[in-house]
């Protein structure tokens, strides 16, 4: 797994997105921002504003796992459960079997990025939101633009 980006959205927190390799979580951790069952604001919304490409159509970058670490960084189990069927690098990570299987273990989990980013305070209508597609989403918004990888 190969740490992509790490951008600084706080004083106490930064986003780390990961590419490739093997590692996941198993589980949702305590913290998981996918929980719905933990309290919101926990994490800036700029957490969240700069980690929705990790759930536009054909990403590679995947939201990883913020107590895994970045000296030995895993792709989040809330991520892989919600909102990665349409990430190229989650999917191509499946077709390898390089992901251990994954369980919500009975935890609540917002059903897709989008959900879990305006609970956490990001504005529903933030552009940044717009080409964000959820997992039973058969199709990205009409007027969403394909994301290049850079």
């Amino acid at each position: 797994m190969t740490v992509t980006r790490e951008i600084r959205v706080s004083d106490d927190y930064a986003v780390t997105q990961v590419e490739g390799g093997t590692g996941n979580m198993k589980e949702p951790c305590p913290q998981c921002p996918w929980r719905m069952d933990l309290p919101t604001g926990v994490f800036p919304p700029e957490a969240f504003r700069v980690s929705a490409a990790t759930a536009y159509d054909a990403a590679f970058e995947q939201f990883a796992c913020h107590m895994s670490g970045i000296e030995h960084p895993k792709t989040c189990a809330g991520f892989l459960l919600r909102n990665s069927v349409h990430n190229i690098g989650a999917r191509l990570a499946r077709s390898r079997e390089t992901f251990a299987p994954v369980s919500d273990g009975g935890l609540p989990l917002y059903p897709s990025y989008r959900a879990m980013a305006v609970a956490n305070g990001v504005d529903p209508a933030d552009p940044v939101l717009e080409p964000c597609r959820a997992d039973n989403q058969v199709s990205r918004p009409a007027s969403s633009p394909r994301r290049s990888r850079p």
